[in-house]
């Protein structure tokens, strides 16, 4: 069965001799991202999506500000309480750190959520 997965890019270009890092965003800012801009598309305080989700507003919003690294299951009850299944924001988080790999600038949000909420 052959495989859909682009094949992977090494984190580090090599120019001349010397090493230069490319500066890519973490999983976890990139899905606080995209959380935020799925509740700000659906017009949703925090304390609403968190109650749906089961989850403090205190944690959502560390989520959301990417200073938590969430569990799958957290992950998933977030989802769940903004209308999206967890493959769906996966493939945002994705397509928004492919873009910002790429160079493509992005907002506050991340585009591919908007195409969830709508």
């Amino acid at each position: 069965m052959a495989s859909s997965v682009p094949p992977l890019r090494p984190a580090i270009v090599r120019t001349d001799s010397k090493p230069s890092p490319v500066r890519e965003p973490l999983w976890r800012h990139a899905l606080g991202e995209c959380l935020r801009g799925l509740r700000h598309g659906r017009g949703e305080k925090l304390s609403e999506t968190a109650r749906r989700a089961g989850v403090s507003p205190q944690y959502l919003s560390e989520m959301e500000r990417g200073v938590k690294e969430p569990s799958s299951e957290m992950i998933a009850a977030v989802a769940g309480a903004l209308d999206v299944t967890l493959i769906d924001l996966t493939l945002a988080v994705s397509e928004s750190l492919r873009s910002a790999q790429s160079g493509v600038s992005r907002g506050a949000t991340c585009s591919a959520a908007y195409a969830l909420a709508a």
